[in-house]
């Protein structure tokens, strides 16, 4: 295949990849349906989140196929965004526990 018309991944991939959204989108669903309750149900929530738009990104716009510093470039970012408020919610769980052992 001539280099200036790129080259397309194979149609089983998308169908794999779909068929994956399509089974982890089932069990975001399920958490509801089984009434999974507390920060459970949050942290199940998000990382079928994090791992659906992950494969969205890395198959369906070909992110995995491009150079090692781009994908740093999307990826890094919100990585840092994912520590900063990791951070903010250890000063938040901080200040509630001070303001109740002062203020009663």
């Amino acid at each position: 295949m001539d280099a200036a018309h790129g080259q397309q991944p194979p149609i089983g991939l998308y169908l794999k990849v779909w068929l994956l959204l399509f089974i982890l989108s089932t069990f975001s669903y399920l958490v509801d349906f089984f009434h999974v309750q507390s920060y459970l149900r949050w942290t199940l929530i998000l990382v079928l989140m994090m791992a659906k738009a992950g494969l969205i990104v890395a198959v369906f716009m070909h992110l995995k196929w491009e150079r090692l510093a781009l994908i740093y470039v999307i990826v890094i970012p919100p990585l840092a965004l994912l520590v900063l408020v990791g951070m903010m919610l250890i000063e938040a769980d901080h200040t509630h526990l001070t303001r109740k052992l002062f203020f009663g």
